[in-house]
């Protein structure tokens, strides 16, 4: 098999299956398993999957830049949006993370809502400054601006001195085995400190990153309430999450 088929039929396999098993797919076709990893490795270079121990996943899409992010499945983030608000009780505390979903979740918020807001990102800051009751708290740091949010030293240090109810959590990737992951360290260590300042922890996956993953975990699935998505509840993904213990809120 030429080294063109050899890749469609590992796009292939990511596409029906979600996951490439190095050893099996060698075994199919009878070549080395350096083979495969070989074409693998060619495949996540351009973004096409994400290596992981023995094979390989979908590369999430929401990855590309936060300008480029915006345009990604606008309609199944206003509606994750619209239920993430629904949990945000008056007088409560609420951290609520960066990236285009939680934008969406700021401007999901009633603007008469008597709260307070944690946030790390600039963005959602500014999309609040209408909302007269509220009371709004930015943690400072080194900018990110693949994702325009703090983080860093500085802002984890930050996020240690507060506390909240609700936390509102936004990811590149959501896997049963791969689990939460985003694509930056630093990143996804800003949400861990976020997420364990929080009473309950949410979070935030419009359709297109079930079943993907990217470089870095952020949180055990121990460490989540539950996850909120507009995919479909028989989505094998969602239903193995379901199946570790963790509430699925569906926001289809």
């Amino acid at each position: 098999m030429l080294a063109a088929e050899r890749r469609d039929h590992l796009l292939g396999l990511l596409a029906r299956e979600g996951k490439v098993v190095a050893k099996s797919v060698a075994a199919e076709l009878g070549i080395s398993e350096d083979s495969v990893r070989r074409d693998l490795r060619d495949l996540a270079a351009e973004g096409l999957c994400q290596r992981v121990y023995g094979g390989a996943l979908p590369a999430s899409p929401a990855v590309v830049d936060y300008a480029a992010r915006q345009a990604v499945a606008p309609d199944g983030k206003e509606k994750v949006a619209a239920v993430a608000a629904g949990l945000v009780r008056p007088q409560s505390a609420l951290i609520l993370d960066g990236g285009t979903t939680a934008l969406a979740v700021a401007r999901a918020l009633p603007q008469d809502l008597d709260c307070t807001v944690i946030t790390h990102s600039p963005t959602i800051a500014a999309a609040l400054l209408d909302h007269p009751r509220a009371e709004l708290y930015l943690l400072g740091g080194r900018l990110f601006k693949h994702s325009a949010v703090t983080c860093g030293a500085a802002a984890v240090e930050a996020a240690q001195n507060v506390s909240a109810d609700l936390c509102l959590i936004g990811v590149t990737g959501v896997h049963a085995e791969a689990g939460l992951t985003t694509g930056d360290a630093e990143e996804a260590a800003m949400k861990r400190a976020l997420a364990a300042r929080a009473a309950e922890t949410y979070i935030l996956a419009s359709s297109e990153k079930i079943g993907t993953a990217s470089r870095f975990r952020v949180l055990p699935w121990s460490k989540v309430t539950g996850v909120i998505t507009d995919a479909d509840p028989r989505h094998p993904v969602v239903a193995q999450v379901a199946g570790l213990g963790v509430e699925i809120l569906p926001a289809g």
